[in-house]
């Protein structure tokens, strides 16, 4: 699932989730609009900028970015961004930057170069593991849903669903929460029909939106993406057990951890290494 691209939605959908998160009251969204700013002078693009509207009484702009596949470049990035950002738009008031993790282990090593930033009221880090899954917020219980494992999505989805289907018909903001549901269990079971996710869920018709359509669609895409990656590592441990012998099980990992365009630059380059030696400097002179 491309997991920047359901959060950035749901952003967009219902902005006092972000707030949630931060353990605040939702209504602070009110005012804010939630976007994606280009920063044209350097092809920077920010994906997720809260922007206060000119008559908002809190005039904070809050930068977001979502960070789920580990990025050892990651904070040099996103504090350019910010910095590149703030000089372009001098009149900025204040700024809060959050930045949403699935888990520790995802943050990049060696963040002391930033800690004036980091440990700085101004920064704010949400690991999804730590939420507390007795917080009664359903903006919560959607971030949990989408970190949630195959076996737990299906209960959690169904808990949500029976607290927000009641208040669906007077709240807006409740129906798009259900649509939110209903696209988040798609993207995770783009193998099951539409009818297979409407008994699994216990909801009578699967609103066929575009958010729906175009989740079917790139989860399909991902699933076949994810078939050629693994026919890809496969094909490469082959030509290297013939090339090198057994490949070790710490190596096996790593190239596992590559990326398509990676593994088609290790077939290529495999055809030269006589030695475990030399697959081992490839790797590290190669890692992501």
């Amino acid at each position: 699932m491309k997991t920047d691209s359901i959060f950035y939605r749901i952003f967009q959908a219902d902005p006092g989730i972000l707030f949630e998160l931060l353990g605040q009251s939702s209504h602070r969204a009110q005012g804010y609009e939630f976007k994606s700013v280009e920063i044209k002078q350097v092809a920077f693009r920010i994906d997720g900028v809260f922007l206060p509207t000119p008559e908002a009484a809190d005039q904070t702009v809050w930068f977001v970015e979502v960070q789920f596949q580990r990025d050892p470049a990651f904070y040099q990035r996103f504090f350019s961004e910010i910095y590149l950002y703030l000089n372009l738009h001098p009149d900025t008031v204040d700024w809060q930057a959050v930045v949403i993790y699935p888990k520790r282990s995802i943050e990049p090593d060696y963040h002391h170069v930033f800690r004036a930033n980091l440990n700085s009221d101004q920064v704010h880090r949400i690991y999804l593991e730590d939420l507390n899954e007795a917080v009664d917020s359903v903006g919560v219980g959607l971030m949990q849903l989408i970190v949630a494992d195959s076996a737990k999505t299906v209960t959690q989805a169904q808990a949500l669903i029976s607290r927000v289907q009641p208040q669906e018909q007077t709240n807006p903001r409740f129906a798009t929460i259900i649509e939110l549901i209903e696209t988040i269990v798609v993207y995770k079971f783009p193998q099951l029909s539409r009818e297979e996710i409407e008994s699994m869920l216990g909801v009578s018709e699967l609103k066929q939106t575009k958010v729906y359509q175009e989740a079917l669609d790139e989860g399909r895409q991902e699933g076949r993406q994810e078939g050629k990656l693994e026919g890809e590592q496969s094909l490469i441990l082959r030509l290297l057990n013939r090339r090198i012998g057994d490949v070790a099980l710490e190596l096996r990992s790593q190239i596992q951890a590559l990326s398509l365009d990676q593994l088609e630059t290790l077939g290529e380059a495999l055809l030269d290494f006589t030695e475990s030696a030399d697959l081992v400097n490839w790797l590290q002179k190669n890692r992501a």
